[in-house]
């Protein structure tokens, strides 16, 4: 027989002070609770508040799931699929490591190399995890901020002085930028680098893709800079959540000492090697989604918004309160970004999906009014 529960249980082992601190970051996508509130069903809510491929996964990734034994362990080093990234990338497979998603990779950074008590340097307005995940390891976060006045545009001089003053140990740099779309002048990079040997800097190439010609800080092969990216945006593999680090091979080893066995499972792994080998496909994409961000700008403009220069698909559009208008169009089934998290309450963030897609939004913009016509030759071409 069960006796009655003690009155007076044990005080609970406390966590460590920095989780109980560091608040969640916010993301885009979709909020199941929030569309059950709203009586909204999820797959008729067009989400333009995550800035991946709108066109989808190659052919190739379907059919190299079908079949896969759920009863056999994945490849705990992904062997294969490591190769194949460092063969894309000139690397040795020493030099590359992929993770569950880019997000956990900056996890597994910032466990190897930062201690309580040291410096990290965030350039913003950007993703929110970096400076999170370095809070929960006990860093002090240092952040420099672009300013809209100068169309968020990166002041090299301004972030150098920023890293003498505060000599960090990690710098986190996304480029292109999410928010903004704003490239970083690569020379800046190379020169902080240079000038900051003691410090890691974390490049985080995640929209690389989408951006036609721009140079990856790999280019540098300076062996204080790690290059992040994701194969959940370009390669539109997000419920499978896939990415890679690249880097010096004391980085890379670092960060696989810290990685959990089997963190990318088969699908994953067999999904990113599918991706790779359908380069055609992806370039396909690309040419889709720049026409159609061309023709979306085009008839946001029209409506009477101000979307903002970006080098890649998502853009900054103003519209004063962003948490009223991501709630409009909520209410008819669309979904944008509301950049309040990123401390820029005025904007909404839209990425580009397909031109069926884009009228939808634009409709529900402007009350219905008819999308333009180089939206309709792109509908009418079925890009």
């Amino acid at each position: 027989m069960i006796g009655p529960l003690n009155p007076s249980p044990p005080a609970i082992v406390p966590a460590r002070p920095e989780i109980l601190s560091v608040p969640p970051a916010t993301h885009g996508a979709l909020d199941y609770a929030e569309l059950q509130s709203l009586k909204l069903d999820p797959g008729q809510v067009l989400d333009f508040s995550v800035n991946g491929n709108a066109f989808g996964a190659s052919p190739r990734v379907g059919r190299a799931l079908a079949g896969l034994p759920l009863e056999r362990y994945p490849d705990r080093e992904a062997l294969a699929l490591r190769s194949a990234l460092s063969q894309r990338l000139g690397l040795s497979p020493e030099e590359v490591v992929v993770g569950n998603g880019a997000a956990e990779l900056l996890w597994l950074v910032a466990m190897a190399f930062l201690q309580p008590g040291d410096r990290a340097v965030v350039i913003g307005p950007t993703f929110g995890e970096y400076a999170r995940v370095a809070a929960l390891m006990g860093a002090a976060v240092h952040t420099w901020t672009a300013r809209p006045a100068s169309g968020f545009q990166v002041v090299p001089d301004e972030v150098a002085a920023l890293l003498r003053r505060v000599q960090p140990r990690l710098v986190f740099v996304c480029n292109p930028n999410n928010p903004t779309g704003v490239l970083l002048p690569a020379e800046a990079l190379a020169g902080w680098a240079a000038q900051h040997p003691q410090a890691l800097f974390v490049v985080d190439e995640a929209y690389a893709f989408f951006a036609p010609g721009l140079r990856s800080a790999l280019a540098l092969r300076a062996a204080n800079v790690l290059v992040v990216r994701s194969m959940t945006k370009d390669y539109a593999l997000a419920g499978l959540r896939l990415g890679y680090a690249a880097g010096a091979r004391p980085v890379i080893t670092a960060i696989s000492q810290v990685r959990p066995a089997w963190n990318v499972n088969a699908f994953a792994q067999a999904a990113g090697l599918a991706a790779l080998a359908d380069e055609a496909h992806q370039q396909a994409c690309l040419s889709a989604l720049l026409a159609a961000k061309a023709a979306l700008v085009a008839d946001l403009e029209k409506a009477g918004l101000a979307p903002l220069p970006s080098a890649v698909h998502f853009f900054l559009v103003p519209v004063g309160d962003a948490a009223a208008f991501r709630r409009a169009l909520l209410r008819q089934g669309i979904l944008v970004r509301d950049c309040t998290s990123f401390g820029l309450p005025a904007y909404v963030r839209i990425a580009t999906r397909r031109p069926e897609e884009n009228a939808r939004l634009l409709a529900a913009v402007t009350g219905l009014r008819p999308p333009s016509p180089a939206t309709r030759r792109l509908i009418a071409d079925g890009c």
